[in-house]
């Protein structure tokens, strides 16, 4: 096994530990991010962040 899979093996058992505290991560830089751009670019920023979070759940997902 080389160097990204145990880095990629490592990132899916974090995500599967901690997946809830990443999301809530998430969720708050996308509300301070909104908060700076004054809710111009919501749209985008909710995007974003559920784009994220479904990332963080395919990690948590993948058998390792």
């Amino acid at each position: 096994m080389d160097f990204l899979d145990n880095i990629k093996d490592k990132a899916s058992e974090l995500a599967a530990e901690h997946g809830d505290k990443i999301e809530d991560g998430i969720d708050k830089a996308a509300d301070l991010i909104d908060d700076k751009t004054g809710g111009e670019h919501r749209d985008k920023i909710e995007q974003g962040a559920e784009k994220a979070k479904d990332f963080v759940q395919g990690l948590a997902d993948d058998p390792q």
